[in-house]
């Protein structure tokens, strides 16, 4: 069951103290933003806030479950939800914890960085080649052994069986 979009109001509008509240829907599901940084999931209209160190211990002994099957366990809030007080808290205290996104590079500048790198590839490539060309150049031949060679020359020496 997904989660609907009057549980999100909900629980954002009872974080709204805190600062900033956001949501934006991802795989399904609702990431929860405190000033650009997520704090929490909604999935299954179930709300879990991040685990980290200050959010446990604000909460105390916190119930904790997994988003969805296959994730890392989360603090699941469910009784205190109502309390619009703490839980603005609790998003101010889990807010507190997480570093800030890394800023995102403009797509123009992006263009022109990445431009370079791919006129240098032709260069790369044949530089590479060329170094494994001396390399080759330079090595040792190989000396097959005599037991090899005598072996191969009995096999070359058998009469071949055909298939009938």
């Amino acid at each position: 069951m997904a989660t609907d979009q009057d549980f999100i109001d909900y629980v954002c509008g009872q974080m709204r103290a805190a600062g900033s509240i956001t949501s934006r829907k991802m795989f399904g599901e609702y990431a929860i933003y405190l000033d650009g940084r997520i704090i929490a999931f909604a999935c299954d209209n179930q709300l879990f806030v991040k685990p980290l160190a200050g959010a446990r211990a604000f909460i105390g002994t916190p119930k904790e479950a997994p988003p969805y099957p296959g994730a890392k366990m989360y603090f699941l809030i469910d009784e205190q939800l109502d309390d619009s007080q703490w839980m603005s808290a609790l998003a101010r205290v889990t807010a507190a914890e997480v570093p800030l996104p890394k800023p995102k590079i403009p797509a123009a500048k992006a263009a022109k960085s990445k431009a370079p790198a791919k006129a240098a590839r032709p260069a790369r490539r044949i530089a590479k080649t060329a170094a494994k060309a001396v390399v080759k150049a330079t090595a040792k031949p190989r000396t097959k052994k005599t037991a090899t060679t005598a072996a191969n020359a009995k096999k070359a020496a058998a009469p071949r069986k055909t298939r009938k």
